[in-house]
């Protein structure tokens, strides 16, 4: 009975710790616009990953031509910031593709270990698009306690941030140009 006792009590003990052990969880953020834009029109105009003239947040991008699995894009982003993305999936027939940022600039994006889809698909009612990016990632600093600037919030609210000003410019440049024709 007395080494029941002791080993509950001990394991009574280590348990918080291993709790406390587990470190960041995955977060994931989705956000998704509609587009006056027939869906094959957008993925024409989005659907290329060394060509990401269409993102607002971006200066320039240097790739490979082609939208081959295992790619890799640097992207240099308007406030300087660079990114380093690999395409991991790529499918035309569903209008999606996914891309990984296995190493990430924590002063660029407060994340690690990043993936993101963006798939275009019909929207209901007319010649419409739905665009959306979904991320998944933890936060920049993979251990516990992290600082402020590099906890879960940060993460979440960069990412989020990040989306909308993404999906909300592609939105005003493909509307732009498809009633400029």
């Amino acid at each position: 009975m007395t080494r029941s006792l002791v080993a509950l009590t001990l394991a009574l003990m280590v348990l918080p710790g291993i709790a406390l052990a587990h470190g960041p969880s995955r977060q994931k953020h989705a956000t998704s616009i509609e587009v006056d834009m027939a869906p094959a029109a957008v993925w024409q105009k989005i659907g290329n990953f060394d060509d990401l003239s269409w993102n607002p947040l971006v200066a320039s991008v240097k790739a490979e031509p082609g939208n081959a699995v295992n790619s890799v894009r640097e992207v240099t982003l308007k406030d300087g910031g660079v990114l380093r993305q690999e395409l991991y999936k790529y499918d035309a027939a569903r209008m999606s593709y996914q891309i990984q940022m296995p190493e990430v600039d924590t002063a660029v994006l407060p994340v690690t270990n990043y993936s993101e889809f963006l798939t275009v698909k019909p929207a209901a009612g007319g010649d419409k698009s739905e665009i959306e990016i979904r991320s998944a990632y933890y936060r920049g600093y993979p251990n516990n306690e992290p600082p402020e600037n590099l906890n879960d919030k940060a993460a979440n609210d960069a990412v989020a941030a990040m989306q909308e000003k993404v999906v909300e410019g592609l939105k005003a440049s493909l509307e732009t140009v498809s009633y400029t024709h």
